[in-house]
């Protein structure tokens, strides 16, 4: 089979699909939502469409009865068919469209030609809107079967039974153009949600990936903690041996497996870490800061305009690596939010010896909205989260009142 029979063969077949979708009641046609959530938009619109249904099927049986002089108990039925399910078309566009055509096919069998057109007016206007929602609310696919079979199951017999072929092709272009209309209106909706759907799914991966840098930037930075440790765990076990005297054989064997172990842990820590590292991460190779330089920190901070004060309650105590480390972060963090968010404020540094627990407490007094991220070297409130979560701590962070922005960390000592 040469190309272009193929195209076409592939055509028919789409085709054959959409008129099935369009006819065939299924997965093809669920309830949509075409009109605004928003009740001040969705209200007025559902007025106007109950108003255009009642406007629509009241002409649809009374023309017929005043100038067809056609029986009015069958008109009833006949207007109710083409024209009342425009109520329901934006929910259920595809069954209202069946509804309608059905009317407007029995209403062909019941005229036999007579008249210039089979159909009253308002019944030819709620047809066009129908079809306006069939394009908005379903795939493209079907929105050319739907107009296919409008074409082909209403109007052809419509001019076979009389109807001027010029005023058919008339129709068939309204048909043609309020399907158009409708599938551009429902491309753009759905163009609309995709953007929206992918916007929060970038969120999500932002988030993510926040969470992820900062747990490795945590790792790096406990690494020399763990290797000083490990370190003197092999060295220690090394020197037993020469510092007992009369070492029993088995005690002297359990320190060699202790050393060997404590080596290649080292060994392996080194190697995952490295891993994490990046060419432009020499700064974080430098000893890591603790406490102790609180003071150089809010004096560097306030080069960036904040009035920044530091109080020391209880009594200072020796504190674990990563307890000292991350609440010299977490106090890093917040200035850099401070600075970002209200540049200009004064800023209140509490750390309170506790004990059990080593409270930060950091306060400004400028107005701002929530700070996602810092540019201090971390992630804001991420970083500070999961270094809290790490030592099994709690974190608060939220505004004050009247103004300002106050962030609370609780650091067991872990002992």
């Amino acid at each position: 089979m040469n190309e272009p029979s193929r195209s076409y063969g592939g055509r028919r077949a789409r085709l054959g699909r959409g008129v099935r979708a369009a006819l065939v009641p299924g997965p093809a046609d669920p309830a949509v939502t075409l009109l605004p959530e928003h009740p001040f938009l969705r209200i007025p619109l559902l007025l106007f469409l109950t108003g255009l249904t009642i406007g629509f099927t009241a002409g649809s049986i009374a023309i017929p009865i005043a100038v067809d002089q056609q029986a009015a108990g069958l008109s009833w039925p006949l207007g109710v068919l083409q024209a009342t399910p425009l109520v329901f078309a934006a929910r259920w566009p595809l069954a209202a469209w069946r509804i309608a055509l059905t009317g407007l096919l029995l209403t062909v069998v019941v005229r036999h030609g007579g008249g210039f057109m089979p159909w009253p007016v308002p019944a030819i206007l709620a047809l066009i809107v129908i079809l306006f929602f069939v394009g908005v609310g379903c795939d493209r696919e079907t929105t050319v079967g739907a107009g296919t079979v409008t074409i082909v199951g209403a109007l052809v017999p419509a001019v076979l039974f009389g109807m001027p072929s010029w005023f058919g092709m008339i129709l068939a272009g309204l048909v043609v153009l309020a399907l158009t209309f409708g599938d551009a209106v429902g491309g753009r909706h759905s163009a609309e949600e995709e953007l929206r759907r992918r916007e929060a799914q970038h969120r999500e991966d932002l988030a993510r990936q926040a969470v992820l840098e900062e747990r490795a930037r945590i790792a790096r930075e406990l690494h020399d903690v763990v290797a000083h440790h490990m370190s003197v765990i092999a060295m220690q076990a090394e020197a037993a041996p020469y510092k007992i005297p009369d070492l029993p054989d088995a005690a002297r064997q359990t320190f060699g497996i202790v050393r060997d172990a404590a080596r290649e842990a080292l060994t392996e820590t080194r190697r995952v870490v490295g891993l994490l590292r990046s060419d432009d991460d020499g700064a974080e190779r430098a000893p890591q800061p603790g406490l102790d330089r609180l003071d150089d920190l809010a004096s560097s901070t306030r080069r960036y305009g904040l009035s920044v004060a530091t109080v020391i309650t209880g009594v200072p105590r020796p504190l674990d690596a990563g307890v000292d480390l991350s609440a010299y972060r977490i106090v890093q963090e917040s200035l850099s939010n401070a600075a970002r968010y209200a540049p200009g404020s004064r800023v209140h540094v509490e750390v309170r010896y506790g004990a059990k627990t080593l409270t930060v407490t950091v306060t400004d007094d400028g107005a701002r909205s929530t700070p996602e991220e810092s540019h201090g070297g971390g992630h804001g409130l991420v970083g500070m989260r999961e270094r809290v979560t790490m030592l099994g701590g709690t974190l608060s962070a939220g505004p004050r009142e009247p103004d300002g922005w106050e962030v609370m960390a609780e650091l067991p000592y872990g002992e």
